[in-house]
């Protein structure tokens, strides 16, 4: 059987950096939650759409 991550989910991903600014996690969690939650996958679709942040 082959693994499938799941589709990120970007409320997870925006919950737990809103824990971070918000003192309720260190930031080690933080990264492991956002990691979890697909953030990777998140970054790499950006970039293949050639995203560029706005100055």
């Amino acid at each position: 059987m082959i693994f499938v991550p799941p589709a990120p989910d970007l409320a997870k991903i925006i919950a737990a950096w809103e824990e971070f600014e918000t003192g309720e996690q260190q930031p080690g969690r933080v990264l492991a939650n956002m990691k979890s939650a697909g953030l990777a996958r998140v970054f790499a679709e950006l970039v293949e759409q050639g995203w560029k942040p706005s100055d």
